[in-house]
């Protein structure tokens, strides 16, 4: 099995992002997966340009991004991509789409095919806080997500893919009081509880995590 493992660059103005930072230091190998990472910009359409060609390259089984949700308590794989572009800030380009379609003839949204609740459970059972997502925001987080899934419904399948988000950093939070944080070791260690979930898990186990609002 392989899957492909995605990253994004810093941006809004720090000078670290914990996905890329987590990512370079999760092993190559996770339940028997081989796991190939890449670094994405943070760039509307260049993003999804990016990890589309790496996994017309690599043909994995399945692909992880991981980005910021600075202000979140745990790791959180997200449940849907929508398709809507609204930039509350620049991309590191200087674009800011606001209310544009991601993909004129995609739906209205994706939902992931990844076991997002197993992954939940997995990161738990590893003694780190973790939560299902409803929403994976309007960024390019969200942008990326939506266009991995649109090309995967369209192109690949049979192949799975989603999203999940990871806290600040420790450092990152130092002029930020009362924000959330997790040590580059303990995201490193939920990431690879996610893959290991992705791995054994080809469908998703029936947990609740429902929210009411």
């Amino acid at each position: 099995m392989k899957i492909l493992l995605t990253a994004f660059e810093p941006f809004g103005g720090d000078t670290v992002n914990p996905a890329q930072e987590a990512v370079a230091l999760v092993q190559n190998e996770i339940a028997g997966a081989q796991i190939i990472k890449i670094d994405v910009p943070v760039v509307f359409g260049k993003a999804i340009e990016t990890v589309r060609s790496a996994m017309e390259k690599e043909q994995p089984d399945a692909v992880l991004c991981i980005g910021q949700a600075g202000g979140r308590i745990g790791l959180t794989p997200e449940r849907v991509a929508i398709n809507i572009d609204d930039g509350r800030i620049p991309d590191n380009e200087g674009n800011q789409p606001i209310d544009r379609p991601i993909f004129a003839d995609g739906a209205p949204a994706y939902f992931s095919t990844l076991p997002v609740k197993a992954m939940v459970a997995e990161i738990k059972a590893a003694g780190l806080p973790a939560s299902l997502s409803n929403t994976a925001g309007t960024y390019v987080c969200n942008h990326l997500m939506y266009g991995v899934l649109y090309h995967i419904a369209k192109t690949w399948p049979t192949m799975r893919g989603g999203f999940m988000h990871v806290p600040f950093l420790h450092d990152q939070v130092l002029n930020r009081p009362n924000t959330p944080s997790l040590s580059k070791a303990d995201i490193v260690a939920g990431i690879e509880a996610a893959l290991k979930a992705i791995v054994e898990h080809e469908t998703d186990s029936a947990l609740v995590m429902g929210e009411t609002h």
